[in-house]
């Protein structure tokens, strides 16, 4: 079975020739960060991934995590990877020094945190928590717990969760019934039930950090009532050292469609004398503080897409090189061919490819505005970024994720009736990325986090200014006379047309009748998201003409990112007219039925 091998050459070409660097290099802490530094991280990153990580995909999926009486056990090898891995620094990248962490940029760890996804996404899903607990700890913990929990989460000897979800609540947060009973010591007494809680308990680390949502006795109902609390598996003595064990525990494992070695418990909180828990921050602000770690989340689940739709690709672009069948079309020798000679195999693996590319260089873009709006000195330059970030956050949870099962669903098509067969590993793929698009926001409630607050809030004034930009680089194109350039400037500028239309469309239905906007919600994703990825390969297919005109190394790389950026262009932002459609007469097919119909 072929292993995953992390795409350096595709993500050098972002962070170098596509000035990702550059532009993260002049900001204040970050100026020894060169070029030289970040392919030493990813080199090594690489090595571990394809060494370490890839060859524990398929076991671990195979093994499953398991429940036994004293807790949960992880697949063979996990323990050992997961303790080279957190020894090796790489929980550690993008944290603040103060606390042990390395801070490194996040367009460095984003770039990581795709390969690591790549290789082995169940396993990812235990650092990715681990840093969103650590983000809410830095931005809303007190200093003594930032002392007593930040070391231990930066360098991996703890691990974190986000015990947020209940059977009867789902993602209505704020009907949570889980209680929380002040003490007389300051701390509070915990019980209830959560469900869906990754790596809930495992045994890959001594202590569990949950970060817990609760309502105080006697706090008000729905979400102003809701509380967020540190809640350890095993309590902290005051030197540091692990106490006793807390009334926590995984009382069952949910049985799941894929990510099988990813323990995803339902966890029961003070079945006896109650859980202790500490608040974070001021009581009834826990879903503000939620969404510290909720936002952190949503973009590490689109590099989960990234990253899982890359290792599709892989695999299928492998399979499709060495797997002999039927004659090439044209020819008259009657000779067997690769299918990857056959027309509509290389359209599938182009339309694989073309939407990783598209969905990288985003993620990409994200990370630079997340370093400047961090660091920049400048309060309305951090304001624009965290504004463009806001903005594209629904694309990446969900147009991301939604481009994940499809893509994962074409590298088993392309594999045919092997595919669906688990020996050949494609069909891992998909029902490891299904989950993405549904947890930390469905795609329904990243769609209407656009359009309601993202798009008709500001009265359409973010995507407008976005627009702007990618007329820019329809206006540059528009200076070459190269067909293939061209191409790709007409299918740009039919994409930003049939955005602006769906955008009028919205900023009216708000107005007029907002159930017409939320109709179109989804498809108004899938059009802003497809836009935005045509506009990024745009932007790297000049950048990769201009390098094919003065230097002759990396030819063929530079000559396949313009390709690629063309095939685009013809057959993914062609879908755009259509998708607009669906936004602006099609809200009345949707709401032509009232609840007795169906």
């Amino acid at each position: 079975m072929n292993e995953y091998i992390a795409p350096l050459k595709d993500i050098r070409f972002l962070l170098q020739d596509m000035s990702g660097l550059a532009q993260v290099k002049e900001l204040a802490g970050y100026e020894e960060v060169d070029l030289e530094l970040a392919d030493a991280i990813l080199e090594e990153a690489g090595k571990f991934a394809n060494g370490i990580l890839s060859p524990l995909n398929r076991s671990g999926d195979l093994e499953g995590a398991r429940l036994e009486p004293d807790g949960v056990h992880m697949p063979k090898g996990w323990p050992e990877a997961y303790k080279l891995f957190s020894d090796s620094g790489w929980t550690a990248l993008s944290a603040r020094k103060e606390y042990g962490g390395q801070h490194l940029p996040q367009l460095i760890a984003a770039a990581v945190e795709e390969i690591w996804n790549g290789a082995n996404l169940a396993f990812t899903l235990s650092p990715m928590l681990i840093r969103c607990a650590q983000q809410v700890l830095e931005s809303r913990g007190s200093e003594e717990q930032k002392k007593i929990y930040l070391p231990k989460l930066i360098s991996g000897h703890w691990t974190g969760t986000m015990a947020l979800t209940e059977s009867h609540a789902g993602s209505d947060v704020g009907a949570i019934r889980t209680k929380a009973v002040r003490q007389e010591d300051g701390t509070y007494r915990l019980s209830g039930q959560k469900i869906f809680i990754t790596y809930g308990d495992h045994d890959m680390t001594e202590n569990i950090v949950h970060l817990v949502l609760a309502r105080v006795e006697g706090a008000p109902d729905g979400g102003k009532g809701i509380s967020l609390f540190i809640v350890p598996k095993h309590l902290v003595n005051d030197d540091g050292s692990l106490g006793a064990r807390n009334d926590v525990r995984a009382i069952s494992l949910e049985h799941k469609m894929g990510i099988h070695a990813s323990p995803t418990c339902v966890m029961a909180f003070g079945e006896q004398e109650g859980a202790i828990g500490y608040i974070v921050g001021e009581e009834n602000r826990g879903l503000e503080n939620m969404f510290v770690m909720m936002n952190a989340a949503r973009f590490a689940v689109g590099l989960e897409g990234v990253g899982i739709s890359e290792r599709a690709y892989q695999r299928a672009l492998n399979y499709a090189k060495e797997r002999i069948q039927g004659t090439e079309i044209g020819s008259k020798s009657g000779e067997r061919v690769i299918i990857l000679k056959h027309p509509d195999i290389r359209r599938m693996l182009l339309s694989m490819r073309s939407r990783v590319e598209a969905m990288r260089a985003i993620s990409c873009s994200i990370a630079v505005s997340m370093d400047i709006a961090d660091k920049h000195p400048d309060p309305a330059i951090k304001a624009k970024h965290q504004g463009l970030i806001e903005l594209l956050m629904p694309i990446a949870k969900g147009w991301f994720t939604e481009n994940a099962v499809d893509i994962a669903s074409l590298g088993i098509q392309i594999h045919g009736g092997v595919g669906f067969i688990e020996e050949t590993g494609a069909a891992q793929y998909y029902r490891d990325s299904r989950i993405s698009s549904i947890y930390e926001g469905t795609t329904g409630i990243q769609a209407n986090d656009l359009i309601n607050r993202k798009v008709s809030r500001d009265k359409g004034a973010s995507i407008t200014a976005l627009v702007k930009e990618m007329k820019l680089t329809q206006a540059e194109l528009s200076k070459h006379d190269d067909l293939t350039l061209v191409g790709i400037h007409n299918g740009l500028a039919d994409g930003i047309d049939a955005l602006e239309t769906a955008v009028d469309f919205l900023l009216e239905a708000f107005q007029s009748d907002p159930r017409k906007a939320f109709a179109g919600a989804v498809p108004f994703l899938d059009l802003f998201g497809t836009v935005v990825g045509g506009w990024q390969l745009a932007r790297c297919a000049v950048v990769a003409k201009s390098k094919l005109a003065c230097e002759t190394k990396d030819s063929d790389f530079y000559f396949t990112k313009i390709q690629t950026a063309r095939f685009y262009a013809d057959h993914i932002l062609t879908k755009t007219s259509g998708l607009a459609k669906a936004v602006t007469v099609g809200s009345s097919a949707v709401l032509a039925l009232n609840e007795t119909f169906f």
